[in-house]
């Protein structure tokens, strides 16, 4: 099997204090093939106001730093990056994604749209289950507007708010009510030729995914990335092998992986 973390977080995204010399050797040691570092960039800020500035630096300092892991026949090391609320600022996404040699994008919703004050989902209160309903509609909105830009590869973690809703509040909630806007989501995707994201939230998350990799592969996608969502080293990879054999159940027989952001499939 070809094991590969196409989603990591290192000290250069707020949420992570990992080293990413220390993540990937985490990788290796999990018998990871591949890993692709992808620190957070998001065009709304946890209080919803755009993104003032970005630079560079930090990530591409790492990644040189970490060079002894790049150019190894057992393993790759690739440059990617999360982005999140591309849809909110296409042109600055452009900019931005055209400062770095990148392997790898993945368009991320972490924020409720502007019109509702564009808040970090990770800070809302979902006690309420009605709020929760009407969260997840907006998010539905917001996803299906992400699927149709060109600022990434892999649409990432569909199911994202489904963590903080049962997760942390305890409830029972499904997409199940969503139905036709992730069908339109997922169309969307196979028809611009995107990849979906299945991520396992450090191996939080697996099953979850079945009911979407079924209904994507009806609609004729082929494109799939894995991730663990990963912000310290002990999480590296968990989840994936469970992951790639939920996949081969669901007919698929490759996991994607991106070189200077085009898609190339290796067998699972």
């Amino acid at each position: 099997m070809y094991l590969v973390d196409y989603h990591t977080h290192t000290c250069c995204s707020p949420d992570s204090e990992a080293r990413l010399s220390d993540m990937a050797r985490a990788a290796q040691q999990a018998g990871a093939r591949e890993l692709c570092t992808t620190d957070h960039c998001d065009l709304q800020q946890a209080d919803g106001t755009p993104l003032a500035a970005w630079d560079w630096t930090p990530i591409l300092r790492q990644y040189e730093e970490a060079a002894f892991f790049r150019y190894r026949e057992d393993f790759r090391l690739q440059l990617g990056l999360e982005l999140g609320g591309g849809y909110t600022d296409p042109a600055r996404a452009e900019e931005i994604l055209s400062g770095a040699p990148l392997d790898f994008v993945i368009g991320s919703v972490h924020n409720q749209s502007p019109e509702l004050g564009g808040r970090d989902l990770f800070y809302l209160d979902y006690r309420d289950e009605a709020l929760c309903r009407q969260l997840l509609e907006d998010y539905m909105a917001n996803l299906l507007r992400q699927a149709g830009q060109s600022c990434y590869d892999s649409l990432g973690h569909i199911i994202y708010p489904l963590r903080y809703i049962n997760g942390r509040a305890g409830h029972h909630m499904t997409l199940d009510p969503w139905e036709d806007q992730l069908e339109a989501v997922l169309r969307t995707v196979v028809e611009t030729g995107h990849a979906i994201e299945v991520n396992t939230h450090g191996g939080r998350e697996v099953t979850d995914w079945l009911p979407i990799l079924r209904r994507y592969r009806a609609l004729g996608g082929e494109l799939i990335t894995l991730g663990s969502d990963a912000h310290r080293p002990a999480h590296v990879a968990k989840g994936l092998e469970q992951a790639a054999q939920l996949l081969r159940e669901t007919g698929f027989r490759w996991v994607t992986v991106y070189r200077r952001r085009e898609p190339e499939q290796r067998r699972l």
